[in-house]
């Protein structure tokens, strides 16, 4: 198929995909209400057009925590991406090198932390989750910053996994599970071909000590549901602040009152997030989360915000309400099924494009430009905190 936006790229990845692979990452949590309320909520904004503005060809490249980034975007960690195209997260950490962007690879990744930084040439971030054993979180912080990673992204909103009735039907979980993903993979052999046989070893990296050198998706979903901790507080980890010599950005983050202790944490950036979805249903969409947190800390802290970008004019957007950078997730999960590097690196792209043209049409010359003026006005009264 032709892919002229990014929201194609979602429609070739359901063809390639094993539907247990594809409707784990497509879907969310219980009824999807929180993840269709993120898309939703970002499209109900209106800009404010301006005309004649003599913008020419605005500045789309903007500084975070001292690195430029070239646009205002970074790849999010999503969990097993090498699972939806061989060596998905080299692949995919090599498209944000090339266009000057973060990658952030996932704690329970298919490719480990050393041979993603040994391929990337750009910026790698390392995301660490809230786990029982604090041995292992230690050593994801030693080998991060033996491999040159200078931010980790601490991620808290998932002390455990929510019920995704979706995975429960498609094989990714639940009974039958592994026939209903044999059959499904003897179904797309494309994909079976290039992960299942060009893609070893399939190992997943970062947590191989646990699992062995074993692959099955009953190993990934085990390990999150027995090793997840829902009884740590803040006050249980400051340890890794102390430990942590890098930036600190703290992922998951929707009520103001959790973003003060964020920023009494000594963390140096915030993602206001809802896990895309996949966590709480009814949670808050994040693009009515954003401004609370940007009124509350938003003079103390570095903001990023994710969930429901799917467009560079949803960036424009995110960063009218307050945000310095936005983090991608489901979109370049699309593209990077769909066509490996080549489908992220047209993705971002697209992106770019987006951005510039939005850009241009608010009458924005630069990133720094972009805030609460660039929405309409009723639209900034409607997003004022009370």
């Amino acid at each position: 198929m032709i892919v002229s936006s990014p929201n194609d790229y979602r429609e070739a990845a359901s063809h390639r995909l094993p539907k247990f692979l594809f409707d784990y990452i497509d879907g969310g949590a219980i009824t999807e209400s929180t993840m269709k309320a993120n898309m939703l909520e970002l499209a109900s904004l209106s800009l404010r057009q301006r005309v004649l503005s003599g913008v020419g060809d605005p500045t789309m490249h903007t500084e975070i925590f001292g690195s430029t980034w070239t646009i205002p975007l970074a790849l999010g960690p999503v969990g097993a991406s090498g699972m939806y195209t061989r060596r998905g997260e080299v692949k995919a950490a090599c498209a944000a090198s090339k266009m000057g962007i973060p990658y952030t690879l996932s704690t329970v990744s298919v490719c480990s932390i050393e041979e993603v930084a040994s391929h990337a040439s750009g910026e790698v971030w390392s995301q660490l989750y809230v786990l029982k054993d604090r041995g292992y979180m230690r050593n994801v912080l030693e080998r991060s910053w033996a491999s040159g990673v200078k931010t980790l992204v601490f991620t808290v909103d998932m002390p455990l996994p929510a019920s995704r009735y979706r995975d429960n039907r498609s094989g990714m979980s639940g009974s039958r599970s592994k026939i209903k993903q044999y059959l499904q993979a003897c179904t797309h052999p494309r994909w079976a071909f290039d992960v299942g046989l060009k893609g070893r070893p399939l190992t997943f990296g970062n947590i191989e000590a646990y699992v062995g050198n074993r692959m099955t998706m009953d190993d990934y979903m085990g390990f999150i549901n027995k090793n997840f901790d829902p009884t740590i507080t803040w006050h249980d980890l400051e340890w890794i602040r102390d430990a942590w010599k890098g930036n600190l950005v703290i992922k998951g983050i929707l009520d103001p009152e959790d973003a003060k202790v964020a920023v009494r944490f000594g963390a140096n950036g915030i993602v206001v997030s809802n896990h895309g979805g996949r966590q709480l249903d009814g949670a808050i969409p994040t693009a009515k989360a954003l401004p609370r947190i940007v009124e509350t800390v938003g003079d103390d802290i570095t903001i990023l915000v994710d969930s429901g970008v799917r467009s560079g004019l949803d960036v424009i957007r995110m960063l009218a309400l307050g945000a310095k950078g936005v983090l991608l997730g489901r979109s370049y999960i699309y593209a990077l099924a769909a066509a490996g590097e080549k489908g992220v690196a047209h993705l971002l792209h697209l992106y770019a494009e987006d951005i510039k043209i939005t850009m241009t049409l608010i009458g924005a010359a630069s990133i720094a430009g972009i805030n609460t003026d660039c929405l309409d006005r009723l639209e900034k009264e409607r997003t004022k905190i009370l």
